[in-house]
């Protein structure tokens, strides 16, 4: 394997946080093994610099700008910080090149959102952008229960129409000599852009894959797992109607995750007299998941605008059949031999269709065994860390060898 020199390009990088900073570090990390890393980035203030947790590579770090931080769902959201590290990134690549320094290749792997065009794009580099995704609307029979949802989630409303006409925007995946998606769904997003190449790959991945569950002679209620955030789209009001639909069979519900939606949760479950079929555990540390997940018989996550696969990642590292939402991420993730895919249309029909699948695999513990054994083996192929690294390191030969030192200009 030939090294190269990547500059990676993240503006959040934290190996201590969650979200995307923690996906960042995992990009940063892992290249690091193969190949000779430069790191834009910054660091929220009082979080732990990239520096003082990633070794052997050349990291360029800002501070995060006074009082960004202060309401983090809207600055998780909206990335008000993002602007001036664009500018600052933009700037420091181009004095890089006054002072002589050379890349290989450019690598952007987030924001996943696709609203953030790139401080590398149009400089002259070869580039790749991404795993980004995002931008699903929500079915139209969702509305009505999704108007508690704040302000400024309603922004997603115009990425649409920055794709079509923002230059920034539209001139970072133009100019991409790669944009990875993290499904298939990404392509039709960007369909009235001219891309390059597009390749669909997950924003992150597994350092390995647990050894395979036995639940072969357990006894008692069949245990149903959801790990998400409480946020209406997630699908975990919906999960909880469909507990209300199979009161005859012994099944028990956990819930890991807090949100926004915890109040209208907990009102539900008390409404549909389930308190003793399914118990709000609220957020739980990342040590703590894997007994939770040993101990399911089936993962349900109906989320019908998520974006990434990474939750059915993880439950199918435990050798957990699953009950998804045939869109976006987690449909993509999966395969029909593992997962129970389920249609769209309103929150009635998604609430009756889970409690179907629900049922299914309730009912019958040789197919629970049967998907969970599937699930173990997809995973295996598809998300190990080593298996995506030698697909980025084909990906990058191609580029860097389709462009020559010559082709390669000097930033405007």
């Amino acid at each position: 394997m030939e090294v190269s020199k990547i500059l990676l390009i993240a503006p959040t990088c934290d190996g201590e946080d969650v979200g995307e900073a923690w996906v960042a570090f995992q990009w940063a990390r892992r290249l690091a093994e193969r190949h000779e890393l430069t790191l834009l980035t910054y660091h929220k203030r009082g979080a732990t610099p990239a520096a003082q947790q990633l070794t052997g590579i050349k990291i360029v770090e800002w501070k995060e700008p006074p009082l960004l931080g202060r309401a983090e769902r809207l600055n998780s959201m909206m990335k008000p910080g993002y602007v001036p590290f664009y500018f600052r990134a933009r700037r420091w690549i181009r004095d890089a090149f006054d002072r002589g320094e050379r890349f290989d290749l450019v690598h952007q792997p987030v924001p996943v959102a696709m609203r953030y065009p790139s401080p590398a794009a149009n400089l002259g580099l070869p580039f790749v952008m991404g795993p980004v995704g995002g931008g699903l609307s929500s079915p139209r029979g969702f509305a009505t229960e999704e108007a508690s949802t704040p302000w400024f989630m309603g922004m997603r409303r115009l990425d649409g129409y920055r794709w079509r006409w923002d230059p920034l925007l539209r001139g970072t995946f133009q100019n991409a000599d790669c944009v990875l998606g993290i499904a298939g769904y990404v392509k039709e997003q960007l369909a009235g852009i001219r891309l390059r190449r597009f390749e669909v790959m997950s924003e992150t991945g597994l350092d390995e894959v647990p050894p395979p569950v036995n639940r072969v002679g357990r006894s008692g209620p069949t245990k149903l797992l959801y790990v998400g955030r409480l946020v209406r789209t997630k699908g975990a009001r919906d999960t909880i109607r469909a507990m209300a639909l199979v009161k005859d069979l012994a099944v028990e519900l956990d819930i890991i995750g807090e949100g926004p939606e915890r109040g209208e949760c907990e009102a539900l479950i008390a409404s549909l007299g389930l308190n003793k079929r399914v118990t709000l555990h609220g957020w739980r540390a990342k040590e703590e998941l894997p007994e939770f997940y040993r101990r399911a018989d089936v993962f349900v996550f109906p989320s019908y605008r998520e974006p990434g696969g990474n939750v059915a990642l993880e439950a199918m590292g435990y050798s957990l059949p699953l009950v998804v939402v045939d869109r976006g991420g987690p449909g993509s993730a999966t395969s029909e031999r593992c997962a129970i895919k389920l249609p769209i249309t309103t929150p009635e029909t998604l609430a009756a269709d889970v409690a179907a699948a629900i049922r299914r695999l309730a009912i019958d513990p040789a197919l629970r065994r049967q998907m969970g054994s599937a699930a173990h083996e997809h995973v295996t192929q598809t998300a190990l860390w080593s298996a995506k690294l030698d697909r980025m390191d084909s990906i990058y030969m191609d580029i860097i060898g389709a462009t020559s030192q010559e082709d390669i200009r000097r930033p405007l």
